[in-house]
């Protein structure tokens, strides 16, 4: 059998019966035997065109020809020559869309699992020493005195700018306005899907490199950039969006109605799955309803089962085929017994005399021609209201940028949405040596892609700081 013949080897999974009633990681990870089974089906193609749906730029086809070999360290080296979060972007990038879309092997049958591949390397590998996490080599590097970077935020594009600072010599302090390091990767993504472990792993290595962390210090209130500049050499922002958009339906100000971000940081980064162990109370719903249809509600619709709900319903105006979620957590959410209520469009909420969330007034809809999204638009159905009820909404439609920092840095320049505008090749904005990426300057968008932008801000500081 040649490599095109292989079949793709499954991940393991906790039973759905049994996951739906714990936090712990749903995907158990390739074993050894497994990883070189995949990666043996790599073609090693001479034009790799996985690498061009990598926004960082991971060297695929070397990284899976050094586990094919058994020499899982060369992997781990490869990989951290452009990825600084490779145990992160192993179980949250959305490689379908991405560098697994782009496999020739995916054209008649199923893509090389490259993901999968990088999670095996990422969690086998223990660096001989911290700094290994952030250089991909034994030593660390050199430090260039009186250089200095700061980076506000510690989400995803923050920490890969401060690591490519950090292995280039340059001393680097991250402000982080929560008590945690981590950002989306610690209050929003649920630890069955992103162990919070594996993040402090990471972040532990970019302070063995000498990255430190500065928390409860908020962009735009006790950090402010024009101060920074001061003090450091260049400032990076990586604050994402995280302000939740809402329906604007009556009812929304209902005891009972919650945006996605306040749900998931209430479980997530305030332990509230763990109470009373952790003070942080959670409010539990018996039947819970989810808006919207992309990784956070998700997140949200399975972590709600979790915490006890006897039943959660995904609310979406369109059909399966125009979900932005990705088909793994859709496959996943759909074991554990999350139902889909698709082409349905909420109205009202419905409250009861102590103006508690009762019920929701849906509408169904019927697909029209496509808007700008290139997606169908949803067209309401006249006399097609009806009610759910549900003691537990909530929102997960997206989110936008928080004015603090903005509006306390009066010179940078935004887009007509409200998001920082940069030079799409440095990262620059209209600041000088004032850089920005992540969620803040495209909108609420994939790890990997915020990843992206922090490499290549951290790689134009390094250019004009450590050369």
């Amino acid at each position: 059998m040649n490599n095109k013949q292989l079949p793709r080897v499954d991940m393991p999974c906790q039973p759905a019966v049994e996951r739906r009633g714990n936090f712990e990681e749903v995907a158990l990870g390739y074993t050894r035997d497994m990883a070189l089974t995949e990666a043996s089906r790599c073609l090693q193609c001479k034009k790799p065109l996985c690498v061009t749906g990598c926004p960082v730029e991971v060297p695929i086809r070397d990284f899976i020809g050094h586990v094919a070999r058994n020499d899982i360290e060369s992997a781990y080296r490869t990989i951290k020559t452009t990825n600084s979060l490779p145990a992160v972007c192993g179980r949250v990038c959305p490689q379908e869309h991405q560098c697994e879309g782009k496999c020739i092997l995916g054209k008649k049958g199923q893509p090389v699992a490259i993901g999968r591949l990088e999670r095996f390397v990422a969690d086998t590998h223990i660096a001989s020493s911290a700094c290994e996490q952030v250089t991909g080599a034994n030593a660390c590097a050199r430090p260039l005195k009186q250089r200095k970077i700061a980076c506000i935020g510690s989400g995803p594009s923050s920490l890969t700018c401060a690591g490519v600072c950090a292995a280039a010599g340059l001393k680097v302090d991250v402000f982080e306005a929560l008590h945690e390091p981590g950002g989306v990767l610690i209050y929003g993504i649920p630890s069955f899907r992103l162990p919070k472990n594996v993040v402090s792993t990471e972040i532990d290595g970019l302070r063995g490199a000498g990255v430190t962390f500065h928390l409860s210090s908020v962009g735009g209130r006790t950090v402010d950039v024009a101060e920074l500049l001061q003090d450091y050499d260049a400032v990076y922002i990586g604050v994402g969006a995280g302000l939740p958009i809402f329906l604007g339906i009556p009812g929304e100000n209902l005891v009972g109605v919650f945006s996605a971000n306040e749900y998931l940081t209430r479980i997530n980064l305030g332990r509230a799955y763990d109470f009373p162990k952790h003070d942080t109370p959670a409010y539990r719903g018996r039947h819970v309803t989810v808006f919207g249809a992309g990784n956070v509600a998700m997140d949200a619709a399975r972590t709600a089962l979790r915490m006890g709900a006897e039943s959660v319903h995904v609310v979406y105006r369109r059909t399966r085929a125009e979900m932005p979620a990705r088909r793994e957590e859709v496959v996943h959410a759909e074991e554990e017994g999350v139902q889909f209520s698709l082409l349905c469009a909420p109205v009202r909420f419905l409250g009861d005399a102590e103006q508690k969330l009762c019920a929701v007034t849906l509408q169904r809809m019927e697909l029209g021609e496509a808007d700008a999204s290139g997606r169908r638009r949803p067209i309401a159905v006249p006399g097609s209201e009806h009610d759910m009820p549900t003691d537990l909404a909530i929102v997960a439609l997206g989110t936008r940028s928080n004015p603090l920092l903005l509006k306390a840095t009066p010179n940078l320049r935004l887009n007509a949405r409200g998001y920082i505008e940069v030079d799409a090749t440095s990262g620059e904005t209209s600041i000088p040596n004032v850089f920005a990426g992540g969620d803040i300057v495209t909108g609420a968008a994939t790890v990997i892609l915020a990843m992206g932008a922090g490499r290549r801000a951290g790689q134009e500081i390094v250019r004009r700081f450590a050369d």
